[in-house]
């Protein structure tokens, strides 16, 4: 019998960012500021270039009385961004209570005009390379700021053997095992992940797989391999943040470490914080923040670092460090509302004064470049505080199952029309919550706190995040990066995906169709894995869009990551005795009637026997010659045994919530 039907959504608005807050133009904040007598402004010309406008606290220039002496000028908002990193200096140094020095000196009239005029450059973190490209487990000893900046100089000195400005799987590889000594697994592991978060378009993944699928050996498979590459400052970038995870002994003590206000992670209510930094874009910012120096001497030119691998004063950076450091960095100009990567915003003219920029050499001064950036770091506007706080609600599409409790959705899609949108579920108790619309197509999705709910999310994604969830069903869309779950017990997961990765779970059940290895971290109990079985008619063609095959399926050889999780036992296969199909109860358009790929013979011979037992038992009640009160009679047992098995299975509950409401069989969905 044919399910309700899934609405559809609208489509997608362009890419814009709020405006930021207006500021003064050049002439009103001259006027406003700066605004003093003749004999003032003759008197700062007579001084030398960069004098204090004030001799000292409290007093006034020669030939003026305290009273007659200019007020103070005023900071304006937004003028950090114009300092130099000597005038910066000069105002963090004046204590507390004490007249701050002037910054203005009228030779430099025009500069800063010229840089208030084009407007202050806003930057902030990507939420990307933090959200699915932090593998959420410490990293390995060796993957270190030390022993990074040590491979970045190997790179750079073997140019012509693969290792930059691309590096080769093979150089990489030659680098992780013999220098950094990794397991090639683990070598492999993070050349993957990235590829996964920056790799090619849909169609050439196709290919990839199709030409990995017929490797017949690891030969063939290691030749095949052999042919990919990354861009490598980009790929230390990713390495360095790994570190996101690091857990610092030192930190810890602090209390840095360990939940505080600063660490909560943004939820759709303040009672449901996930705790996962991967999340937080208030910890992007602080880790970029506390590490800014360390990333950038990471891009440095050997020839630029002392003995002791350190910057100088005198250190330069080149414009290709920068370019692959909007990996990290994305931005925008005041008032014009478009995204920039950060290699485009440091090149406009206004800026070269403030990061150091010189045309000749095409490099920038490593001071004032780090002074430039700090100044200009700010809150994320496409992050995730922005999608709770002012994230457009999202309709449920289908909802039942007598729950009083409501379902939290927000989709920042309609505050900032991001080319990922952030998507957050949370408190989702007994009830189902269906949809398939432009909204969720290569959304990020964050599940938390959902409790005895079936959640069908059938689109295209970009990542799901599932947290703290129990007794619950999750279908999802094929997912392009990754899935991810964390502290959850008894849930169910069904999806096709690039990668999918656990940690503390317990009695979770994954049928996955996926490329890659499955990662068990650490803590996990009970897990078992299957086969993908079921489809829905838009599957292959969603799968098509974010460029996954059938083949290679690797659901069945997960890989054991972190130290506590090197037990077996943690996980096991599911036995083909305990496997059986899932339908998915609704109607759409689209050519998908089959699971892709199709089952593991083992699976199939299982499914085949308990077809010909319902053959059998069909053939024997036709051949009984039952009377008619008889045929009534046997029926009415068939069903209370059935609805028994509704009940004790928690099956009820499910068909319960897909009836629809009273007043009418389809909800829209937002």
């Amino acid at each position: 019998m044919a399910g309700p039907a899934l609405p559809a959504e609208g489509e997608r608005r362009e890419r814009r960012v709020p405006a930021a807050p207006q500021r003064l133009g050049p002439s009103q904040w001259q006027r406003r500021v700066f605004h003093a007598s003749q004999s003032e402004r003759a008197a700062a010309r007579r001084r030398p270039m960069g004098c204090s406008h004030f001799t000292a606290a409290g007093q006034s220039p020669a030939g003026a009385s305290p009273r007659s002496a200019p007020a103070t000028p005023r900071r304006p908002s937004g003028v950090t961004s114009f300092r130099t990193a000597n005038h910066l200096s000069q105002w963090a140094a004046a204590p507390g209570g004490r007249e701050r020095p002037s910054l203005w000196c009228p030779r430099r009239n025009s500069e800063v005009a010229a840089a208030m005029a084009a407007g202050p450059v806003r930057l902030w973190v990507r939420t990307e390379p933090f959200l699915v490209g932090a593998l959420p487990a410490p990293p390995p000893a060796r993957l270190a700021p030390h022993y990074l900046r040590k491979a970045a100089a190997y790179a750079r000195a073997r140019a012509d053997q693969g290792c930059f400005p691309r590096l080769s799987w093979p150089s990489w590889r030659h680098l992780a095992c013999g220098k950094l000594l990794l397991s090639p697994d683990i070598a492999w592991l993070y050349f993957e992940l990235y590829r996964g978060l920056r790799g090619p378009s849909p169609p050439l993944r196709l290919r990839w797989a199709e030409a990995e699928a017929a490797c017949s050996s690891a030969e063939e498979l290691e030749w095949e391999r052999s042919k990919l590459s990354v861009d490598t400052l980009q790929f230390l970038l990713f390495l360095y943040v790994q570190q996101f995870h690091n857990v610092s002994l030192r930190r810890s003590l602090l209390g840095d470490e360990w939940p505080s206000p600063r660490t909560k992670s943004p939820c759709l209510s303040e009672k449901s914080g996930t705790g996962n930094k991967n999340w937080d874009d208030q910890e992007h910012l602080a880790f970029v923040q506390s590490h800014l120096l360390d990333i950038l001497e990471l891009l440095l030119v050997p020839e630029q670092l002392s003995a002791s691998s350190h910057s100088s004063c005198s250190s330069l950076v080149s414009l290709e460090a920068v370019c692959a450091l909007s990996f990290l960095l994305e931005g925008t100009v005041s008032n014009s509302g478009t995204v920039r990567p950060l290699h485009k915003l440091a090149l406009r003219q206004p800026c070269h004064g403030l990061n150091g920029y010189s045309k000749g050499s095409r490099t920038f001064s490593l001071p004032k470049l780090e002074s430039w950036l700090r100044s200009s770091l700010t809150a994320n506007p496409l992050g995730i505080t922005v999608c709770v706080s002012a994230g457009k609600n999202l309709v449920r599409a289908q909802q039942g199952g007598g729950s009083t409790r409501k379902a939290k959705i927000a989709c920042s899609a309609r505050v900032v029309p991001e080319v990922s949108p952030l998507v957050m579920m949370s408190h989702v108790y007994k009830q189902t919550v269906a949809k398939s619309s432009d909204t969720l197509v290569g959304a990020h999705v964050s599940i938390c706190r959902c409790h005895d709910s079936f959640i069908y999310l059938l689109s295209p994604l970009r990542s799901v995040t599932i947290e703290k969830c129990r007794n619950s069903t999750f279908v999802l869309g094929p997912v392009e990066v990754s899935v991810h779950v964390q502290g959850c017990d008894n849930v169910k997961v069904i999806a096709v995906c690039y990668r999918l990765s656990l940690s503390s779970t317990k009695g979770c059940t994954f049928h996955t169709l996926t490329p890659t290895q499955p990662l068990i971290l650490s803590g996990n109990q009970d897990v078992s894995f299957a086969p993908f079985h079921t489809h829905y008619p838009m599957l292959e063609d969603h799968m098509a869009q974010v460029g996954l095959a059938t083949l290679p399926n690797y659901w069945d050889s997960p890989m054991l990551v972190c130290r506590d999780s090197g037990d077996t036992s943690v996980f096991r296969l599911l036995p083909p005795s305990d496997f059986y199909t899932f339908v998915i109860p609704f109607e759409m358009e689209g050519d998908t009637t089959e699971t892709p790929g199709g089952l593991p013979q083992e699976y199939q011979e299982v499914l085949k026997k308990r077809e010909q037992k319902v053959q059998v038992w069909q053939r024997m009640v036709k051949e009984a010659g039952l009377s008619r009160d008889q045929r009534k009679q046997l029926q009415a047992v068939v069903e209370d045994k059935f609805y028994e098995w509704l009940v004790q299975t928690g099956n009820r509950q499910q068909l319960d919530s897909l009836v629809p409401p009273a007043l009418g069989s389809k909800q829209a969905a937002g």
